[in-house]
């Protein structure tokens, strides 16, 4: 687009090719991805991303947190009734559309499929995207709280998930966004709290489950970046500060496990607990390593636990969900 990238900016390269094939091959197109962003960090055998900015992102990039990762894009989905997004975006006007901390891309290859006459562009900064994606779809490896290099008013959306705990300052990153949309576009935020409660007392606090959120919630404290976004109401407060009107947001109690009644809410559950189980190590070796609390034993230890007691069935416990979506004005304020 003409436009120069800082350092911490790269068009994804990706070797994987285990997805079918949805559009043209957009290896060749792409920048060599720098040696700093390929030497990922290891803990315990397992990768975390390389150096890439200010970054600091506590979920493995490695193949079974990856799997993971896309089992949690399904559940998301499913827990806002099947939709990729709840703004109420007008999809004969969409253009362009932006992915921030796409992950694996999943999200984003939907979301291009669903709208072809939209330019998606995700980010992240991990390569692990596929390289055969829709035509209409690109991704880069970018730090979302460094500068963004896109041109301001170029967006109709920007779309963000799941960065709980990786992020400094919510305000800066929604001010960010808020600079790139065109007047009228929407900002959605989709995060969620990981303290895991229950409406029945049946998760106590001293249960492995119990534990979850107060293990991330005290690591995030160490980095500086919390996970308590939702308990702050950061996303509505920070859309605020950044100048969003008409700011709507859809909160849900999302439970784990086979345990509701309604058939909706038990589906939900299972693919929560498909999610956390799959790869339980992948999600808490990052910060049991930041506060230095936890050996690989005891974490194997843990693993354990959280798996039996969510598999028994006797603890009725759930996570909330929430997002909030806010619109830029049409006019401005000079």
């Amino acid at each position: 687009m003409g436009e120069s990238r800082p350092k911490h900016t790269t068009e994804a390269a990706n070797d994987d090719d285990n997805d079918s094939a949805l559009g043209e091959d957009n290896a060749s197109s792409t920048a060599s991805i720098t040696s700093t962003i390929l030497q990922y960090r290891k803990i315990h055998g397992r990768t975390f991303h390389g150096e890439v900015g200010n970054a600091q992102y506590w979920g493995s990039n490695d193949e079974p947190q990856n799997e993971a990762w896309d089992i949690n894009h399904h559940l998301l989905t499913l827990s806002m009734g099947d939709k990729l997004h709840l703004a109420p975006l007008d999809k004969s006007k969409l253009r362009k559309a932006l992915d921030i901390g796409t992950g694996t891309g999943i999200w984003a290859i939907d979301f291009a499929d669903e709208n072809p006459d939209c330019e998606v562009i995700g980010t992240d900064i991990s390569p692990i995207q596929p390289t055969w994606v829709p035509p209409n779809l690109k991704f880069e490896i970018d730090d979302c709280t460094c500068e963004w290099t896109f041109e301001p008013e170029s967006f109709d959306y920007v779309h963000i998930r799941f960065l709980v705990g990786s992020i400094r300052d919510w305000p800066a990153l929604f001010k960010q966004a808020y600079r790139a949309l065109k007047p009228g576009g929407y900002l959605e935020s989709f995060e969620v709290s990981p303290a895991i409660l229950s409406d029945d007392d049946t998760v106590p606090e001293t249960s492995a489950l119990g534990q979850w959120g107060k293990f991330f919630e005290e690591g995030g404290r160490k980095m500086g970046r919390t996970f308590r976004v939702l308990d702050e109401d950061l996303q509505r407060i920070s859309m605020e500060e950044a100048g969003f009107e008409n700011i709507t947001e859809w909160n849900n109690k999302a439970p784990i496990g086979s345990w509701p009644k309604d058939p909706i809410k038990k589906e939900i559950g299972e693919w929560a607990q498909l999610t956390l189980l799959s790869d339980i190590e992948g999600y808490v070796l990052f910060m049991a390593n930041v506060m230095s609390t936890w050996s690989q034993a005891e974490i194997q230890v843990y693993a354990a636990e959280l798996r039996r007691e969510i598999r028994s069935g006797k603890l009725h416990g759930y996570y909330r969900q929430k997002v909030v979506y806010g619109q830029k004005p049409l006019k401005t304020q000079a």
